[in-house]
C-alpha cells in the first residue's frame, strides 16, 4: 500500500518537475537580466546582456557561491560543527579560543557562541 502511493505521487512530481525546473531558471534568467540591465548600464556604464548570458552569470554564481551541493548549502552543516566542536570544549580551551579570536580579529566571538556574555 505505501510503495502504491509513492508511485502516484511520482506520478505527479515528475511532470511538475520537467515543466517547473526550466520555468524556474527562465524566471531566474529574466529577473538577473532585467535588474542588470536596469542597474549596472546607468550605474558602472557597462553594457546591457543577454537572457542566456544572465543564464551563465546564474550559473557561474551557483559554482562560485553556492557550491554544487543539493541540500540547500552547506552553511548549516558548518555552523553544526562548529557548535557541536564548541559544545565539546572544556571551559579552559573556550577561553583560549576567545582570546585567539580577539588577538587574530580584535574583536571577541560573537555573543551566542560567549555564554558568560
Amino acid at each position: 500500500m505505501h510503495n502504491m502511493k509513492n508511485k502516484k505521487n511520482l506520478i505527479w512530481i515528475a511532470p511538475l518537475a520537467i515543466v517547473g525546473i526550466p520555468a524556474f531558471v527562465w524566471i531566474g534568467g529574466e529577473v538577473v537580466m532585467h535588474l542588470w540591465n536596469w542597474l549596472l548600464p546607468s550605474l558602472f556604464g557597462w553594457k546591457a546582456i543577454t537572457f542566456w548570458q544572465a543564464i551563465g552569470l546564474l550559473a557561474l554564481c551557483r559554482i562560485l557561491f553556492g557550491g554544487m551541493s543539493h541540500r540547500g548549502g552547506n552553511h548549516s552543516g558548518f555552523r553544526r560543527k562548529m557548535r557541536d566542536r564548541w559544545e565539546g570544549m572544556t571551559p579552559e580551551e573556550r577561553e583560549k579560543w576567545r582570546q585567539a579570536c580577539q588577538s587574530r580579529w580584535g574583536a571577541p566571538p560573537p555573543a551566542s557562541s560567549n555564554p558568560a556574555a
